[in-house]
């Protein structure tokens, strides 16, 4: 996998949880430029294995296509997602990826013999890029309230987010998301890397039960890539250290009961093999045995006190008999 950057469009407060509770209420719109046949095949079995083409349309045109279809690819998903915009739906855009429409673009215009600029881009290529990427939006109440979310990728240089890039998604959407080639192949999925992160939406798409729990995941996130930066050098290292390391950074009341569990320590005692065994269980314990906090998530959208001592109680019922599984 080669390193990406991957920006959000426009997402409205709140839209992301539409995404975790009702998936099935949101069009997908997925365009693949430039892409592999083999890949492109890859990807809708993917998709088709989990059921998510009941909502997703594919837009696709390969890497032996013409360099026109290319080009006219993230707009003719555009203009699809747009369609369900204006019927009052909820749409999710990937463009996959804008650096293939560039170099595309590229070639339509040396054809038609107009100079090059920057880097060998066309200049104008960062003004096609904001009208594309700004057509996300959210409609008026006149026009029932639709949303349109994009979520461009763009590919870097050999991974530094530094160099020229050959868009300007970056100035243009609300915050990248930066995949690491390194963390990828180290098993992390999805391989993001906390350190360089950057979302000016920062938290306001996340209930406050989210909120409450996650508030210094990023943090020690970035730190844990520190950390094992340094054990590589270093043979000997304190408790609090290795305790950092051995925690495994992991979707609305299960994804708070699992950073709960983690930034909390509770997954300290367990060797990293053992994390998703008891993570899985732990959720299953708090659906068969503690509705309750389902309930109380759903419908006051904080982490209340009560939520919390369902969530301690389940913790450690589920942590000794994940121990006396582990004994026999």
């Amino acid at each position: 996998m080669s390193e990406l950057v991957q920006l959000h469009g426009f997402f409205p407060r709140n839209t992301l949880n539409i995404y975790n509770q009702q998936g099935q209420n949101v069009i997908c719109v997925y365009v693949s430029i430039s892409q592999k046949t083999s890949s492109m095949a890859q990807v809708v079995t993917t998709f088709q294995d989990r059921g998510a083409m009941e909502y997703t349309i594919v837009v696709a045109e390969t890497v032996d296509s013409p360099a026109t279809l290319q080009y006219l690819t993230p707009h003719t998903g555009a203009a699809l997602a747009e369609y369900f915009m204006y019927r009052e739906r909820h749409t999710l855009i990937i463009y996959d990826d804008l650096s293939k429409q560039a170099q595309a673009y590229r070639q339509m215009s040396l054809l038609l013999r107009r100079p090059p600029g920057r880097e060998v881009h066309l200049g104008d290529v960062f003004y096609l890029h904001s009208r594309l990427l700004e057509g996300a939006a959210k409609s008026s109440s006149q026009l029932l309230e639709g949303t349109m979310n994009a979520l461009p990728i763009v590919e870097t240089q050999s991974g530094d987010i530094s160099m020229y890039i050959p868009t300007n998604v970056i100035s243009t959407t609300d915050g990248q998301i930066f995949l690491s080639t390194d963390l990828f192949n180290a098993g992390i999925r999805p391989a993001i890397n906390a350190g360089i992160f950057v979302s000016r939406v920062g938290s306001a798409t996340q209930i406050k039960a989210t909120k409450q729990v996650s508030s210094k995941s990023k943090l020690e996130l970035a730190q844990f890539v520190e950390l094992e930066a340094f054990a590589q050098f270093a043979s000997n290292l304190d408790k609090s250290t290795q305790n950092q390391l051995a925690r495994d950074p992991l979707m609305v009341a299960e994804q708070i009961s699992t950073i709960y569990t983690g930034t909390n320590g509770y997954l300290n005692s367990l060797e990293i093999g053992q994390v998703r065994k008891f993570l899985v269980e732990l959720h299953t314990s708090l659906k068969t045995n503690k509705p309750q906090f389902q309930e109380i998530i759903s419908s006051t959208k904080t982490f209340t006190k009560e939520a919390e001592m369902l969530l301690k109680d389940t913790i450690q019922d589920q942590m000794e008999r994940f121990r006396l599984q582990e004994q026999l």
